[in-house]
């Protein structure tokens, strides 16, 4: 049997709880034209990306967080 690694002075209930607020439960998905598939697979395999839920998770809030910082509300 493995031990899990301990980190000195980490409460492993507070990382418990940090891994349990990163657990994604909700679900979207996304429809792609015949092209558009076409591209995302030649961009995997030229980069080689296995996994393709990252790529486009990092994509989609990469854009939205930067949409975001560019207008954010301003008080003047």
């Amino acid at each position: 049997m493995t031990r899990k690694k301990r980190i000195p002075g980490v409460d492993p209930a507070y990382l418990e709880k940090q891994r349990a607020l990163l657990l994604r439960k909700n679900r979207h998905v996304l429809y792609f034209n015949d092209s558009e598939m076409a591209a995302i697979d030649e961009y995997c395999g030229r980069f080689k990306v296995h996994a393709k839920s990252a790529l486009f998770r990092e994509a989609i809030m990469s854009k939205i967080l930067t949409e975001l910082e560019e207008n954010h509300p301003s008080l003047f």
